[in-house]
């Protein structure tokens, strides 16, 4: 593994993804200011060799696309994205004191708990919908995940006292421990649920 410190700060040697479906889409190796500026974007599937810390300030950026409707909106969705990484180096640090963890290692680790495996889609037979449950790819459950996270910590922080820094980093320690506290956690198991009911 490198030696560079993402965010000149903190060791990416020793984390490694566990769940073996995600470990080809999941990049661990670090940089010290993740801004890659799409440098990834020849690849159709140039997602996966970003690195998960630039992802999730890329998805912090874009939190308030809800299916296709702008529902959720924030002062922090400005288009910048030093703005959005100094929000997740704050939130990793906050979380990093609490449980002492390399926040590398734990933002893993909340990704792979809060991956859906099942989502229902509906299929049309003569006129009548009906639910399937199907397996996700790999990359779209990290997307989720992550989405899930951003919509959360938001939900938390828009037009309340808590802090942005603060909820992210409450959003991460949930989905770490797989806590029902965790928005990211609640939707997948919610997401699940409603795959296992479709069989």
């Amino acid at each position: 593994m490198s030696t560079i410190k993402f965010f000149n700060r903190w060791d990416a040697s020793g984390v490694k993804v566990d769940d073996i479906g995600l470990q080809k889409y999941l990049t661990l190796a670090p940089k010290i200011a993740p801004k890659t500026g799409a440098r990834y974007a020849g690849n159709r599937f140039h997602k996966s060799g970003t690195f998960i810390v630039e992802r999730f300030a890329t998805k912090l950026m874009g939190s308030g696309h809800k299916g296709k409707k702008h529902f959720i909106s924030s002062g922090h969705n400005g288009g910048r994205k030093t703005h959005a990484l100094r929000i997740v180096e704050s939130a990793m640090l906050k979380a990093e004191h609490r449980l002492k963890t390399n926040p590398l290692s734990l933002l893993t680790r909340a990704v792979e708990n809060a991956a859906p495996r099942e989502e229902v889609i509906a299929i049309e037979y003569g006129g009548a919908r009906y639910p399937k449950a199907v397996d996700i790819a790999p990359q779209r459950r990290i997307d989720l995940a992550l989405r899930f996270m951003t919509q959360g910590a938001y939900a938390k922080s828009f037009n309340k006292k808590m802090k942005i820094e603060d909820a992210l980093a409450e959003e991460l320690i949930g989905a770490y421990q797989s806590s029902a506290r965790s928005n990211a956690i609640a939707k997948k198991r919610d997401l699940e649920r409603q795959a296992a009911s479709s069989k």
